[in-house]
């Protein structure tokens, strides 16, 4: 799934010029995203485990093709908007869901290293949410003047 996220904000930092505050939460969050990669693989090393190269690419693939399909549309930042929220939430949910399994199964070392992903989540979920009505009035100002 990181992977996946890390290939759909490059696509969207490399299109958001116009949106400044959105261009830079979106790189801040592309580090956090490296970060919590780097925590998981550190998480299966500690369980003599390691992700699969093979789906990694293949999600990053998915997250590079639905990142091209907004970008045809005039309204991709409001279609990229959108799509954020509900992957930043679907992100928690995962990070909930890997903190039970890891409960479930006594490796609690992994507990922090996903309690910290889990906060990075929700902070850019929160973040993504607090800004969908400031995006959307840009995006109408930019399209009343023709800057489309």
């Amino acid at each position: 799934v990181e992977a996946q996220a890390k290939q759909v904000m490059q696509r969207q930092i490399d299109r958001t010029a116009e949106y400044p505050e959105m261009r830079a939460r979106l790189e801040m969050h592309l580090q956090e995203t490296e970060n919590q990669q780097k925590r998981l693989e550190d998480i299966l090393a500690d369980m003599g485990e390691s992700h699969s190269t093979l789906k990694d690419a293949a999600l990053g693939a998915m997250g590079n093709l639905m990142a091209m399909g907004h970008a045809v549309a005039t309204d991709e930042v409001i279609k990229n908007s959108l799509e954020n929220s509900a992957f930043e939430h679907y992100e928690v949910a995962m990070y909930k869901s890997l903190l039970t399994m890891a409960d479930a199964v006594g490796v609690t070392r992994a507990a922090p290293l996903l309690q910290e992903s889990l906060a990075e989540e929700e902070h850019m979920a929160a973040w993504v949410d607090e800004h969908i009505a400031e995006v959307t009035r840009t995006y109408l100002h930019r399209h009343a003047k023709g800057d489309l």
